[in-house]
């Protein structure tokens, strides 16, 4: 009874908290701003308001483009049963399930990549040349991080990433503060935010994600907008998980307030500073590389001694 408890609590909070993470950050963002802005359920209703539209679909498109927004949102939702959510265990928790999370979201991608040129825009090219850019630099990065803490804890199931500290002492405190740098930057680069990105921009030469789904109206949109914020509550909960130790009573309420300081975080990150030049958002991906090679080091210290 008890594990069916916290399979319901667990797709509730994966198929609601997005809405409510993208609404803070909104909200902060209007704060420092000034504003009153919106309620933090507003992209609630906006997906509720894209899903009661038609979609507009170009001729020049095959059944990819079709096919493409229900494959996003199918593959970011089965993702999301390997991660550790608001229990702070996965639904579906199996060893190697980093492999699956990984390979799924990677589908994700791929899919979103093909729609976005399988319109003929040049634009929508553009943006899903740079999209598979970042993704070639991003991947290596979370599999070094999260297979160098499983090496650590002799433990193969996302339950690793709180173990860190039992099984390293001072070296996990290190581990644990650029792992959780990096996994915030993943954030950052995933979910579409400044300052590698601006889902506000509606400067095509500058878009990114936002440019890949210029085409895309209706259901089709909300199902491409609600898989970004999906993707990007997911990386926070790997976060969660490694701040949180096992067994800490009420956890569900300390996931939420990790989560809500996240959304902070990034809403005053985006009202704090610009966006980077395109020329210079590779070298903001390497840092995220980069502390996956100190976790990497770190880790072949412990393990072969030094």
């Amino acid at each position: 009874m008890i594990n069916f408890l916290n399979t319901i609590f667990s797709i509730f909070a994966l198929l609601f908290l997005p809405f409510v993470m993208v609404g803070i950050i909104k909200k902060t963002k209007a704060f420092w701003g000034g504003r009153k802005g919106p309620s933090i359920f507003q992209p609630l209703y906006d997906f509720i308001k894209l899903l009661k539209k038609d979609s507009v679909i170009s001729n020049s498109t095959s059944f990819i483009f079709k096919l493409a927004p229900l494959v996003t949102i199918v593959c970011t939702v089965f993702a999301g049963l390997f991660a550790p959510l608001i229990t702070g265990s996965a639904i579906i928790n199996i060893e190697m399930g980093l492999i699956i999370f990984a390979y799924i979201l990677g589908l994700n991608k791929f899919f979103a990549l093909i729609s976005a040129m399988d319109t003929g825009s040049s634009f929508e090219g553009m943006g899903a040349s740079r999209e598979a850019c970042f993704t070639a630099i991003v991947e290596p990065a979370f599999f070094m991080i999260i297979a160098s803490i499983m090496a650590i804890s002799h433990n193969f199931t996302f339950d690793s990433l709180s173990k860190i500290i039992q099984n390293m002492g001072n070296y996990g405190v290190l581990i644990c503060i650029f792992a959780v740098l990096a996994l915030f930057l993943m954030v950052l680069i995933e979910g579409c935010r400044v300052p590698v990105d601006d889902p506000a921009t509606h400067l095509e030469l500058t878009m990114i994600h936002e440019v890949m789904i210029l085409d895309n109206s209706g259901f089709d949109l909300a199902m491409l907008t609600y898989a970004a914020s999906m993707k990007m509550l997911l990386i926070s909960s790997l976060i969660v998980k490694i701040i949180i130790p096992d067994g800490t009573p009420y956890y569900p309420i300390y996931y939420l307030a990790a989560i809500l300081l996240i959304s902070i975080i990034i809403g005053t990150i985006e009202s704090s500073m610009a966006r980077i030049r395109m020329s210079h958002v590779f070298e903001f991906i390497f840092i995220m590389s980069s502390f996956a090679l100190v976790i990497l080091s770190l880790t072949a210290v412990r393990v072969f001694g030094g």
